[in-house]
C-alpha cells in the first residue's frame, strides 16, 4: 500500500537481500536542481551540434520548426512534472510505473531509460572531444584521438560525480551560467554587428537555402521533416532532475519546477539564438557546407577570438551536461539494483558511506562507455548514438500513457504542482505530439539501423527479464525501495 509521508524525510532503505542501508544525501538546492535539467538539455550545445543538419535538410527557414518541438516537449514536461510532484525518488519513470502500474512495467521503463542515458553520456562526451575540444586546441580531425579524449573525459567525470553530489551541483550550475551568458552575449553581439554593418540578411529567416528546388522537401521523411530533429533531440532530458530527486532539497516543489522551467528556458533561449545566428549568415551556401556552421558564423561576424571563446564555453557546457547524464544514469542503475532488478545488483546498490554516492553504479557507466569506444567502429558507434534519440521519445510516450491511466490515484498536494482541470487535455495533446515525434524519428531511411539497435536493447532486456521471472520472481512481488519519499493516496496498487 502506498503511503503519504513528510516532504523533508531523507530516503533510507534496506536493500532486498542485504543489511546495509542505501541512503543518498539531500544537498541540491533549487537552482542546482534546475541547472541539472537545463545542463542535460544544453541548448547551446544542441544548436551547435545540429544547426548544420537543419541548413542542409530544411534550409534556414527550418529553424521555425524549433517552436513546434518546444511546444510539444513543454507539454510532455508538464506531464512529467505531475509525477515528480508526487513521487520524488531516484529512478523517476521506473519508480512511477513500478508503484502505479506494476513492477514489471516499471522494470521496462527503467531498462530503456538506463540505456538511453548510457548512450547519451557517450554521445555528449564524443561531441565534446571531436566537435569542441579538438578544434579549440587546434588538433586535426582524427577518430582514434577523439575516442581517447572521450574516455579520458569520462574518467574525469566519473571521479567528480563519485566525489560529491554537491560538487556535481556546483559544476552544473557554473556550466549553465556560462552557457546562458555566452548565448546572451552572442545574441547581442551578432545583433549589433548586423544592425551597424548590414552584413546579415533578415530574408534568411524565410529562405530554403541549399534545399531550394528539392523535390522531396515536403515528403514524408523529406528535408522539412528532417529539420524537426534539432528541437526533438535537443529539448530532452528535462526529467533528469527527477532522477536525482532523493538528493534534492524540498523535492516535491523544486523538482517539478526545475523540469518545466528548464524546458521553457531552453526553448526561449534556443529560439532567440537560432534567429540571431540565421540573420547573421552572409553566405548561406558557404555556411551550409561548413562542418561547424555555428562556429563559422561567429568567426565571420565576430572574429577568431570570439570563435575560440565560444568553443571554450561549449566544452565546459558539454562537460557539465555529461556529468549530469552520467549521474542520472548511475542513479537509474542504483534505483533498480536496490530492488534486485538489475544485473550485479548486490554490488550496484551500494552507497559509499563517506561520499554518499553509488560508486559501483557510476563506474558501470564508465565501463559501458569504454567498451563502446573500443568495440564499435565509427559507423556502428554513430548508429548507436543516433538510436539513442529514439529512446527518449518512446519513454516519454510511455510516461504520458501511464499518467492517463493512473492519474486518478495521484493525490493533489495542497500548494504543490498541479495542472488542475487542464491535466487531461495537456496529457492527450502531449501523447499526440509524442506519437508524431516518434514517426518523424523512425521515418527517414537512415533511421532503420538505429531502430534495429533499439529493438536489440529491448530484446536483451527481455532475456534478463525472463531470467528474473524464472529464477528470482519474488523481486517483482515486493514494494520498491524508497517508500519514504513518496506522496500518494493510501490506496492499494492495481
Amino acid at each position: 500500500m502506498a503511503q503519504s509521508l513528510a516532504d523533508d524525510t531523507n530516503s533510507s532503505n534496506e536493500p532486498h537481500g542485504g543489511t546495509s542501508a542505501t541512503e543518498l544525501k539531500r544537498t541540491l538546492g533549487g537552482f542546482q536542481v534546475f541547472a541539472i535539467s537545463f545542463a542535460f538539455i544544453s541548448v547551446a550545445v544542441g544548436v551547435f551540434a545540429t544547426y548544420g543538419q537543419v541548413l542542409t535538410t530544411a534550409g534556414p527557414v527550418g529553424i521555425w520548426l524549433w517552436v513546434i518541438a518546444a511546444i510539444g516537449q513543454t507539454l510532455v514536461a508538464l506531464v512529467v512534472a505531475q509525477f515528480a510532484a508526487r513521487i520524488a525518488l531516484s529512478g523517476s519513470s521506473y519508480q512511477w510505473a513500478s508503484r502505479l502500474a506494476n513492477p514489471k512495467v516499471g522494470w521496462l521503463f527503467g531498462w530503456l531509460t538506463f540505456w538511453y542515458l548510457a548512450t547519451a553520456v557517450v554521445a555528449m562526451d564524443s561531441a565534446l572531444a571531436s566537435q569542441a575540444f579538438m578544434p579549440l586546441v587546434g588538433m586535426d580531425e582524427n577518430e582514434d584521438t577523439a575516442r581517447i579524449i572521450t574516455v579520458v573525459v569520462l574518467v574525469i567525470q566519473v571521479v567528480m560525480v563519485i566525489a560529491s553530489t554537491r560538487l556535481l551541483g556546483m559544476i552544473t550550475a557554473g556550466a549553465v551560467a556560462a552557457e546562458i551568458g555566452i548565448v546572451v552575449v552572442l545574441v547581442l553581439a551578432l545583433a549589433a554587428v548586423v544592425v551597424f554593418t548590414s552584413s546579415g540578411d533578415v530574408g534568411n529567416l524565410t529562405s530554403r537555402g541549399v534545399t531550394e528546388g528539392e523535390a522531396n522537401y515536403f515528403a514524408v521523411g523529406g528535408g522539412l521533416m528532417a529539420g524537426m530533429l534539432m528541437g526533438m533531440t535537443t529539448l530532452v532530458g528535462f526529467d533528469s532532475a527527477a532522477n536525482l530527486a532523493e538528493e534534492a532539497k524540498d523535492p516535491f516543489r523544486s523538482v517539478p519546477r526545475a523540469i518545466v522551467g528548464s524546458v521553457l528556458a531552453a526553448a526561449i533561449a534556443g529560439l532567440v539564438f537560432l534567429i540571431a545566428l540565421t540573420v547573421a549568415i552572409e553566405d548561406v551556401t558557404k555556411v551550409s557546407a561548413d562542418g561547424s556552421p555555428v562556429a563559422a558564423i561567429i568567426r565571420d561576424q565576430l572574429g577568431p577570438v570570439a570563435e575560440r571563446i565560444l568553443l571554450a564555453v561549449i566544452v565546459f557546457a558539454i562537460f557539465g551536461g555529461g556529468m549530469v547524464v552520467l549521474a542520472a544514469c548511475s542513479r537509474q542503475a542504483f534505483a533498480m539494483a536496490r530492488d534486485a532488478r538489475f544485473p550485479a545488483h548486490k554490488l550496484l546498490r551500494r552507497v559509499n558511506p563517506r561520499t554518499q554516492t553509488p560508486i559501483f553504479a557510476t563506474v558501470l557507466v564508465l565501463v559501458i562507455g569504454v567498451v563502446l569506444m573500443v568495440a564499435l567502429p565509427g559507423d556502428a558507434l554513430i548508429e548507436l548514438l543516433v538510436g539513442g534519440t529514439v529512446l527518449p521519445a518512446i519513454i516519454y510516450g510511455g510516461i504520458v500513457i501511464l499518467y492517463l491511466v493512473v492519474r486518478k490515484r495521484l493525490e493533489v498536494k495542497e500548494g504543490g504542482f498541479s495542472l488542475g482541470r487542464f491535466e487531461v487535455p495537456v496529457a492527450v495533446v502531449a501523447l499526440i505530439w509524442v506519437a508524431a515525434a516518434i514517426f518523424v524519428l523512425v521515418t527517414p531511411e537512415e533511421a532503420r539501423v538505429p531502430v534495429l539497435i533499439v529493438l536489440g536493447l529491448v530484446a536483451a532486456g527481455g532475456l534478463y527479464f525472463v531470467k528474473l521471472m524464472i529464477f528470482n520472481r519474488e523481486v517483482f512481488e515486493t514494494e520498491p525501495s524508497g517508500g519514504d519519499a513518496v506522496h500518494l493516496e493510501a490506496q492499494p496498487s492495481d
